[in-house]
């Protein structure tokens, strides 16, 4: 079977201690083991669950780094054929298995350019699509029928993130995969710090942002809840509330450090909030995010309602201190 020599590789990726990592709010040493995994050639998996930071950790590791990214979405209809690639039909049909008529997928086009891999959830991808990654993981090759076998060039890692096996919609990932990764697993943040990334996001700060982050965090240990709200259903309710003021006439529910509009009237920083506003926003945020327990006669709607009634009647020190225990 001929060989398909890999382009030529760009600088090791080993050379060199490299760049510090990129800074991610409460995820230093998560992404200080990333960086040195790239840049020694380990593939590696991050595994955590939704919300908690895993995605946006690799795409800053990979744009601090200057290296391309193979983005592939794993769900269920991923086959081999679009992982690897396939041959054209009708230049088949023209010229035969010719390399003109040959597209590489992502998998290939990463080995030949020494690129990273990223495999998003990756437990959810099928077994018969993984398998096509062993031989490029442990021999950095592939062969292709009629097309010959690609080596890898300098500089290829995969890198993948996946959900707990609990998750809904995921499977087990075989030994035989998980022997040849190495694993990173990623939690959701301690409360000051979910609270940083709902201010990074929304640029909103004050009464607000503790609200919503207790609400997110009370979700996900109550008694009637499977799985709770990550820091995603906070950002929402924030983004949703502060635009419901403003829609509504009404002052806005938390204090900026941002200048306000010169349509809205300034901010009060100790203006009581608006229950009714907050409920319509937290249901909207959170509901579609928190999963019920099939034998519990809560509704998601009642569940954030009375996480929020929780939330208003705590001052400002008790919310805080209790959004800052640690979740189930």
């Amino acid at each position: 079977m001929p060989t398909i020599e890999p382009r030529p590789p760009g600088p090791s990726p080993t050379a060199g201690a490299g760049p510090p990592p990129p800074t991610v709010v409460g995820l230093r040493r998560e992404a200080e083991i990333l960086t040195v995994a790239l840049r020694t050639g380990c593939h590696t998996v991050l595994e955590g669950p939704p919300g908690t930071g895993k995605s946006t950790l690799l795409r800053q590791i990979a744009a601090a780094s200057g290296r391309g990214v193979q983005f592939v979405e794993g769900n269920a209809e991923l086959t081999p054929a679009r992982l690897i690639g396939h041959h054209d039909p009708a230049l088949v049909l023209d010229g035969g298995y010719t390399p003109q008529a040959w597209t590489d997928g992502p998998l290939v086009f990463a080995m030949r350019a020494g690129e990273l891999l990223y495999l998003e959830e990756l437990n959810r991808i099928p077994e018969e699509t993984l398998n096509v990654l062993i031989t490029a993981m442990a021999e950095r090759e592939i062969a292709i029928p009629r097309v010959g076998r690609v080596q890898a060039a300098g500089g290829f890692v995969l890198v993948a993130t996946m959900n707990p096996f609990d998750a809904v919609g995921t499977a087990r990932v075989s030994q035989s995969i998980a022997d040849r990764m190495c694993r990173i697993a990623i939690g959701y943040l301690p409360a000051d710090q979910e609270r940083e990334v709902v201010l990074s996001q929304t640029g909103v700060d004050g009464p607000l942002v503790a609200i919503a982050v207790s609400i997110a965090r009370g979700s996900r240990d109550h008694a009637a809840v499977r799985t709770g709200s990550s820091v995603r259903g906070a950002i929402d309710m924030v983004r949703l509330a502060d635009g419901l003021a403003a829609n509504r006439r009404a002052e806005p529910v938390a204090s900026h450090d941002r200048a306000a509009p010169p349509d809205r009237a300034a901010p009060l920083d100790r203006a009581p909030p608006d229950r009714e506003l907050l409920l319509d926003a937290a249901v909207a945020a959170m509901s579609g995010r928190i999963r019920v327990h099939e034998d519990q006669a809560h509704s998601a709607e009642e569940v954030i309602t009375e996480l929020l009634d929780a939330a208003l009647t705590m001052s400002d020190d008790d919310r805080a201190a209790t959004a800052s225990r640690p979740a189930a």
